[in-house]
């Protein structure tokens, strides 16, 4: 049996303002993940969410043709980064999660990207597998190899509440991020 839940960090001062957009009550995305776990966000959730996520990435330095790189798993989350982007005409650039940590090192590199959005780990094959560690890795094998460009900062999605290790000036939770916007 599916237990119904709004997203772990829903219930923010700002989804009354939301509710009251044209439609924003009708659900407009529904998510199944971890076992007995669904997300259910209303159009004016999504949209309020994605114009948090756009201020937060503004902060950040984020502009019109920056690159937004997203190394998420299938989640609600993935979704509002994609919108956040499209607000502030950047490029969303995606980062499977199922790459190895050289494979990512690469493909940051080359993506450029200003931002790297991660999760702490997610839930796939009946396990919880480790995301961003796998970043973390590919980060270091990164900047090992290119020392003089400065890594982006990381957003991090907190899924599995897993501790992750933490790099201080450079780490930043999500949800903290968007309660701020």
């Amino acid at each position: 049996m599916l237990r119904r839940v709004t997203s772990e960090h829903a219930d923010g001062p700002s989804e009354p303002r939301a509710s009251r957009r044209p439609g924003g009550s009708r659900a407009a995305l529904t998510w199944s993940g971890e076992p007995g776990r669904l997300e259910e966000l209303t159009h004016g959730m999504l949209l309020d969410r994605a114009e948090r996520a756009a201020t937060v990435l503004r902060r950040l330095g984020v502009g019109a043709g920056d690159r937004v790189a997203v190394h998420l798993p299938l989640i609600p989350e993935s979704v509002i980064v994609t919108l956040a982007c499209g607000q502030l005409d950047a490029v969303r650039a995606t980062l499977p999660v199922q790459l190895t940590a050289p494979q990512l090192a690469a493909r940051v590199r080359e993506s450029g990207a200003r931002v790297l959005v991660t999760a702490d780990a997610a839930f796939w094959d009946g396990a919880v597998r480790p995301v961003k560690p796998v970043l973390d890795r590919a980060l270091h094998h990164a900047t090992r190899r290119d020392a003089t460009e400065p890594i982006a900062p990381v957003l991090v999605v907190s899924r599995c509440a897993r501790p992750v290790g933490w790099t201080p000036g450079r780490d930043r939770w999500w949800h903290e991020e968007l309660e701020r916007a």
